[in-house]
């Protein structure tokens, strides 16, 4: 499924460093990315010294991010190897660096052949990765560094002297492929006409992972409609933002997303990202004392990603939000009212009982009751009391989610959608005898912990590995805060507020993948086959044995060695895939 897991070079004899004549080229167009705050060794500044003219380039391993400023060091193999399953999208990384400055670096890459036949270029894409700032490994707040993430749609880029420049490939095997092996390779090709070709192999497994839509895996990444729409410069809730928000999500749906994030009232988290969350259903309060809900956005917004794909479940934010503020236009005052409804007080009857009524009644005439949930984030067992009394009163039809960790899916049982801390693992037991009863448990990880994670600073495998963790224990999914919940400029700067730096997305403005988010895929992929290869009685006892290995270890001490385990894994599924 992934390139081999040591650092891959090409060999000399590989390599083909070409000189030709330069062709007229125009400077890509893009923008400046930070200055990196690293301060060289004179051992690490001599090695640019010693760095023959021209562009250089090797393969190097996606279970690693590069320095910008560091020359890659290797001695390892020379040939990319992808595994993949017909229907899987696998991912590679190559290192281009150069002493000097070098224009108009574009990247192609030949057909796939073998001798059952050929596959063509179109199913591999290489795009050049962008560094950012982001904070240190454990030295949140404390120091900073530059970390190459951002995925960019430029074809062409042009390289700074003294720099590395990671170019990541996708390759997305059709589902009618061949069995196979086959070659390929890839040529990086600078305007000064330096040139390095590099091989690589794919091997087409005999099975087939069924289409993202169709996974079993609960994938929840909470959507930010209004992050899109500051980061593209546009009215909120327009025609055009809703035309920006499509590739974002479609993006989202490829990777198997099975929910809908929605708001009730205003910002449900109280502004704990850069942008506040807008209002998708407006309440009115009316002169004769009578409530009206306006649901145009919420049905919009809901209609547009279920066309996607999207639409499992919708999980509606919330009863209890952060600072149980709740806002409404006042009719008879002429202005907009914001209440403090805390759970128990006669206020939040007041104000939730008509709506679910009607809320209830418009999701039925939609069609969308059935999967819609009530949903809450972190919220204590007393605010839980208060909100389950009022929705088991007015609307029991609904379902209710959480993000728990109060260990409340014990005592709420008919919670269809739990997602447990991954410091507190739902006991399974449980997991079981709420998937009998047709019930999703996950688990999320958000600021914490630390290890492993998806932040701009943890290594690529660590998003592999969330996967296998919660295949080890036997979890429906995983959940994470956020998708697309984007600080300032997160092109130049990853980190907002207290929180880690990239805590609050995995992908970027204008529909840019990330290393985090693509590796996060090949991690919901690997679960998905190894279920699929249970399904169909092939042998996976290797596979077990690895994930017993995760099992018996700590996940969160950075000091075990899970690389190696993740690596393991992969090469285990591999093989119990040929048989």
């Amino acid at each position: 499924m992934r390139i081999k897991s040591q650092v891959l070079v090409i060999s000399t004899l590989a390599v083909t460093m070409l000189t030709g004549c330069k062709k007229s080229y125009t400077p890509a167009d893009t923008f400046n990315e930070a200055d990196d705050p690293m301060v060289l060794s004179a051992e690490k500044a001599a090695q640019w010294d010693a760095v023959e003219s021209g562009l250089q380039g090797m393969w190097g391993d996606a279970d690693v991010r590069y320095s910008r400023s560091i020359v890659p060091q290797s001695d390892c193999e020379d040939t990319c190897e992808i595994v993949a399953w017909k229907g899987e999208r696998a991912s590679a990384q190559l290192l281009l660096w150069s002493a000097d400055s070098i224009d108009g670096v574009s990247c192609d890459i030949d057909n796939f052949k073998s001798d059952k036949g050929t596959l063509p270029s179109s199913i591999a894409d290489a795009r050049f990765v962008r560094y950012t700032i982001s904070d240190s490994l454990f030295s949140v707040g404390k120091s900073t560094c530059l970390v190459p993430d951002m995925l960019d749609s430029l074809k062409t880029f042009d390289m700074a002297e003294r720099t590395v420049r990671p170019v990541w490939i996708t390759v997305s095997v059709p589902e009618d492929a061949a069995e196979g092996l086959y070659n390929s390779r890839v040529t990086l090709t600078a305007n000064n006409g330096d040139k390095v070709v590099l091989p690589m192999t794919l091997e087409v497994q005999k099975h087939t992972l069924a289409s993202p839509d169709k996974w079993n895996y609960h994938l929840d990444l909470w959507q930010h409609p209004t992050a899109v729409a500051r980061a593209h410069g546009l009215e909120v809730w327009s025609d055009e933002h809703f035309e920006a928000m499509k590739p974002v999500m479609e993006r989202l749906a490829a990777a198997g997303q099975k929910v809908i994030t929605a708001t009730l009232n205003k910002d449900p988290w109280n502004h704990q990202c850069y942008d506040g969350y807008e209002n998708m259903i407006k309440w009115t309060l009316k002169k004769d004392g009578t409530w009206a809900y306006d649901y145009t956005v919420f049905d919009r917004w809901v209609q547009m990603m279920m066309d996607l794909g999207i639409g499992e479940m919708i999980n509606c934010y919330s009863m209890v939000p952060w600072n149980c503020e709740l806002e409404y236009m006042d009719e008879s005052k002429g202005e907009t009212v914001t209440v403090v409804a805390e759970p128990g007080t006669p206020v939040f009857g007041e104000m939730w009982e008509p709506f679910l009524l009607d809320f209830k009644k418009h999701l039925s005439e939609k069609g969308w009751l059935a999967i819609t949930n009530i949903a809450m984030d972190e919220r204590s067992p007393e605010a839980m009391d208060a909100a389950v009394k009022v929705l088991e009163k007015c609307a029991p039809e609904m379902g209710f989610a959480l993000a728990d960790n109060h260990k409340s899916y014990k005592k709420y049982t008919m919670m269809r959608d739990v997602c447990v801390a991954q410091g507190q693992p739902a006991e399974h037991s449980d997991i079981e005898s709420r998937r009998k009863q047709g019930f999703k448990t996950t688990f999320y990880v958000c600021c914490g912990p630390l290890y492993p994670n998806t932040f701009t600073y943890s290594q690529p495998f660590e998003a592999e590995l969330l996967g296998w963790y919660g295949l080890a224990w036997d979890y429906d999914g995983m959940l994470r805060w956020a998708y697309n919940s984007w600080p300032a400029d997160p092109e130049k700067d990853s980190r907002y507020g207290n929180w880690s730096s990239g805590d609050t997305y995995l992908v970027y403005p204008y529909n840019r993948s990330s290393m985090r988010f693509e590796r996060l895929i090949d991690g919901i992929e690997a679960a998905e086959k190894v279920r699929a290869l249970r399904a169909a009685g092939v042998d996976v006892s290797g596979v077990d044995a690895v994930l017993e290995e995760i099992r018996n270890g700590n996940v969160n001490d950075p000091q075990e060695p899970w690389r190696v385990i993740t690596a393991k894994a992969r090469r285990a599924l591999n093989e119990a895939s040929r048989k």
